[in-house]
């Protein structure tokens, strides 16, 4: 028998179970134990008396007393979305900077920021803001990057365990080409503090908020400071996080600094940095070559489209990497991107892989009588990649990511009906985020949350069952 239930929704639930095989129940059932996890799902007939069909399935898990939670018909029960690639420092400018590229922004807007964080004042005021924030946008799991300083980091770990969320919080290494001062000392000065960072994760009260290696990107890590960071991770069993092949320019500087690599990803490689446990942000400017490496290596991408775009820097093939079997999760890599919500990186993700494909088509050929043309991304792709492709990027699968049983309940309860929206609890019909009519069918209603929906339309977010929006 399944554990038993504390809490059901009765309604449309959809999930990912792969990246081709996105499952939508309407109606659907799910169990919550008073644990936190998914106790049972399963999908009501649209045409069955839906009380009478519900309380059999209660019967058959042990759940009668459970609390029953009945949707309404524009309410959607979703997984909670993962950002794979965020900097928490970077908040306090978002929005602003788009007219420079990515080495020169990171001069101008950046490295200048993130140097504020020596006070701790300044991070207790900011952190608690740029969590609330990505939580509010529906984010129930991130990869946060941090600055150099290691108290004003250890107030973003605390920080996202006090507020609920699932968090990997990195205290950012770079011992070179920072700017503004913006460096630490040594590789040896950068590791220290780095070990500093990582104890003092038993002092962090949830088991949900972990440490993962942040090596900015090759451009600002000395080989030393590289390898020893490789060192630690794989001496820990330790995830790690960087940047790659960002920008043109990012990737021509960084065949001057290692000549003897034989491309960006290579570089990890060559410093025992590139594993099934590395998060690589970005790869736009991927050769042939690096993605077979990842895919090799069982290394992922964090495909950050709204950046890219932001800072010109290109759009991702992410159809290449998954056809390479690589793994590939979202990012909104603020502030790089101008929004913390993985629903604006989705919409954005199918915008970018239409503008791949404008590309390719041009050089499309005709062979046996098929065309060899790009394949957009589709929307239960990209719901994947915010979901369950970023749980399987960060290696936390068996935890979260969708709603198989026995995971934790991560969740999202969506409201696409807008006239309860606001503070009047009725809204004029020009105010509205989305319109949603009698036609529209659960596939409808995922497509309008997609691409239509903003933050206001998310109700409710659990995290391991606790609600924390």
């Amino acid at each position: 028998m399944s554990p038993v239930a504390v809490t059901v929704f009765v309604g449309t639930i959809v999930h990912s179970r792969s990246l081709t095989e996105l499952e939508i129940l309407s109606p659907g059932v799910l169990g919550v134990t008073a644990g936190g996890k998914v106790a049972f799902l399963e999908s009501l007939s649209s045409d069955s008396d839906r009380d009478a069909s519900t309380t059999k399935i209660l019967q058959a898990h042990g759940s009668e007393k459970a609390h029953v939670r009945k949707l309404s018909p524009h309410t959607l029960l979703l997984p909670g979305l993962i950002d794979t690639h965020v900097h928490a420092p970077q908040y306090a400018f978002t929005g602003t900077g788009y007219t420079l590229p990515l080495l020169n922004w990171l001069e101008k807007y950046t490295f200048p920021q993130e140097k504020r964080f020596a006070s701790t004042t300044h991070a207790e005021t900011l952190y608690p803001k740029a969590v609330s924030r990505s939580l509010r946008c529906g984010t129930t799991t991130a990869a946060w990057y941090g600055t150099l300083h290691v108290p004003a980091t250890k107030i973003l770990a605390q920080t996202c365990a006090r507020l609920g969320q699932r968090a990997f919080v990195g205290k950012v290494c770079m011992d070179r080409n920072g700017g503004d001062g913006y460096v630490e000392e040594n590789a040896a000065d950068s590791l220290q503090t780095t070990q500093e960072f990582l104890d003092s994760f038993e002092k962090i009260e949830s088991d949900r908020v972990k440490p993962i290696i942040t090596p900015r990107f090759a451009i600002s890590c000395t080989p030393e400071l590289l390898r020893g960071l490789g060192d630690m991770a794989e001496k820990n069993s330790l995830p790690i996080q960087t940047h790659c092949s960002e920008n043109a320019a990012e990737c021509a500087f960084v065949q001057e600094l290692f000549p003897e690599s034989k491309n960006y990803v290579d570089v990890y490689a060559q410093h025992n940095l590139l594993n099934p446990r590395t998060i690589l942000a970005h790869c736009v400017h991927l050769s042939d070559a690096e993605r077979k490496a990842l895919r090799k290596s069982g290394a992922g991408v964090s495909h950050c489209p709204v950046s890219n775009f932001g800072l010109d820097s290109g759009a991702c093939d992410v159809r290449a990497l998954l056809d390479e079997q690589c793994k590939v999760g979202l990012g909104t890599d603020v502030a790089g991107g101008w929004s913390m919500s993985i629903v604006e990186a989705m919409r954005s993700a199918i915008i970018a892989s239409r503008v791949v494909g404008f590309g390719k088509r041009e050089v499309a050929k005709i062979q046996d009588g098929h065309t060899t043309a790009h394949k957009t991304l589709s929307l239960a792709e990209v719901f994947y990649l915010a979901t369950l492709g970023g749980a399987e990027l960060l290696n936390i699968q068996q935890s979260t990511g969708n709603f198989m049983r026995g995971k934790e309940f991560d969740a999202l309860v969506v409201d696409l009906d807008a006239s309860t929206i606001g503070q009047g609890g009725k809204e004029e019909l020009g105010t509205r985020t989305v319109e949603v009519f009698d036609h529209d069918d659960a596939a409808a209603m995922l497509e309008k949350f997609v691409f239509v929906s903003d933050d206001r339309n998310i109700r409710e977010v659990y995290v391991a069952g606790s609600k924390v929006i």
